[in-house]
């Protein structure tokens, strides 16, 4: 049976991946929820607990995806596995509306006091995004467009976005491919369709663009 490890995003805790696991275990996988602090401390040193939670499955393939935040430190995890030279399982990454190239609702934020205190250790892991994808894994980011989300409180978003990040901070040359969903940042989650295109970017190193099954 395939494995997936899911990785949550800034503010959630594992509790927000429950559905999503529930829908992926229908799909066939054994899904795992990884759990980190997003405010006591910066993210990115999460990294190696993060590897090490990966470590503990038995298989040689493993699968991954990140909501928001959670993406970003999928792709730090794997790029410092993959400076380290050391053995890590195979497997895809799928990103759920990542700001790869860092988030305008956290440069806004980040102007007053009160919005770096809300960032806190997270701050500058959602302004400078991802430098770059990891180069062993296919990987893949689904994005959201409804703008319903932290965003319309600091004054909107520019194009179409998930009310919290734009579609356009999601993009990068180097994903296999990309996917759009009518959900909100946080409907990412909470989105059956999601589900079902993670599965099949596992399956198949691509999304399903027919929405034939």
């Amino acid at each position: 049976m395939p494995e997936i490890v899911l990785v949550h995003g800034f503010w959630y805790r594992s509790w927000s991946l429950v559905l999503l696991k529930r829908w992926l275990e229908n799909e066939g996988f054994r899904v795992r929820c990884f759990n980190y602090p997003t405010w006591r401390r910066n993210p990115f040193e999460s990294t190696v607990d993060l590897a090490g939670f990966c470590r503990r499955s038995s298989l040689s393939e493993l699968h991954l995806v990140g909501h928001s935040l959670g993406g970003l430190v999928i792709l730090r995890m794997l790029q410092q596995q993959r400076e380290s030279r050391q053995a890590f399982p195979t497997g895809r990454v799928v990103l759920l509306g990542s700001p790869l190239s860092g988030s305008e609702v956290a440069r806004r934020l980040a102007r007053s006091v009160v919005g770096r205190m809300l960032m806190r250790h997270s701050e500058s892991s959602l302004l400078n995004g991802a430098s770059i994808i990891a180069p062993d894994h296919e990987c893949g980011m689904i994005a959201g467009n409804v703008p319903r989300g932290l965003g319309r409180l600091t004054g909107g978003l520019e194009g179409p976005n998930d009310g919290t990040i734009a579609v356009a901070e999601t993009l990068s040359d180097e994903l296999c491919d990309r996917f759009e969903l009518a959900v909100s940042h946080t409907g990412l989650l909470f989105s059956a369709e999601v589900a079902r295109q993670v599965a099949f970017f596992m399956h198949e190193g691509r999304f399903n663009h027919t929405g034939r099954p």
